[in-house]
């Protein structure tokens, strides 16, 4: 598996783009590619990476707060403009397909009637595990000012974590276990935040779980410039779960 790191803002950092993985993996129905959360500012880094732009197979939606589902309706428009042929999954919870409407007809209305690929909403339930676009996924509940689904993808030899936003729950640490990678929001370095992950308390979950890598993304804009040395101690200091702050472009193998 390959993780590019499109970016790993916060909501409103005037620097750092939307938190926004791209996965690329290799299943025995041959190469895919999935993109997780499409906030204001993801379509333009993926097209600026892509090399092939109907390369993309899925889209997750961990939750609908905008830096995370807003930047659906340029990519869509985007599918559109180039005449995509390639079937497209979006994988949510309850009410992806109505928000993904309601949004594209606010920005480009009667677009999606004009698609010239099919384009496929799953329905990502708790605990309930699906296959689709060669990949296995499964999916858990967390705490957020939001309802918010951590997911967990797998190709059948490597497996991924993703918490979106929000704390951590025994739920998302069962989903978790045994994964070689889980990216974790983190808002703060540490205290109490409620609705968020804080960088000591991911590291404390990485563990628990079993997780050789973490990254920390997300981190609250000021909390990462003002604190950024001591943030980069911490994750230093927990060797054992291989922690790390990744920057806008990171490119992770595992």
């Amino acid at each position: 598996m390959k993780v590019v790191f499109l970016g790993v803002g916060e909501a409103f950092d005037e620097i750092l783009p939307n938190t926004c993985l791209w996965l690329q993996a290799e299943t025995s129905e041959g190469r895919r590619s999935v993109m997780f959360d499409c906030g204001f500012t993801a379509p333009s880094l993926y097209w600026r990476r892509a090399v092939n732009q109907e390369d993309l197979d899925a889209l997750w939606i961990s939750h609908f707060h905008g830096d995370h589902f807003f930047g659906v309706p340029a990519l869509l428009g985007r599918f559109w403009e180039m005449k995509r042929e390639k079937p497209f999954s979006i994988v949510g919870q309850e009410g992806i397909d109505d928000l993904v409407g309601k949004a594209m007809d606010l920005a480009y209305p009667n677009l999606l009637k004009k698609s010239t690929y099919a384009l496929r909403f799953v329905r990502a339930v708790p605990g309930e595990a699906l296959e689709t676009s060669g990949l296995q996924w499964s999916f858990a509940e967390n705490r957020h000012g939001r309802r918010d689904l951590a997911v967990r993808v797998s190709d059948g030899r490597k497996a991924i974590f993703y918490s979106g936003d929000g704390e951590p729950t025994e739920e998302t640490l069962t989903l978790a276990r045994g994964c070689d990678l889980a990216v974790h929001e983190a808002f703060r370095l540490e205290g109490d935040t409620p609705g968020h992950g804080t960088v000591v308390r991911c590291i404390d979950f990485a563990r628990a779980a079993g997780v050789p890598l973490l990254a920390v993304v997300h981190v609250q804009r000021d909390e990462r410039r003002n604190c950024r040395e001591e943030i980069l101690r911490v994750l230093s200091e927990a060797a054992d779960v291989g922690a790390f702050l990744p920057e806008p472009g990171c490119e992770l193998e595992f």
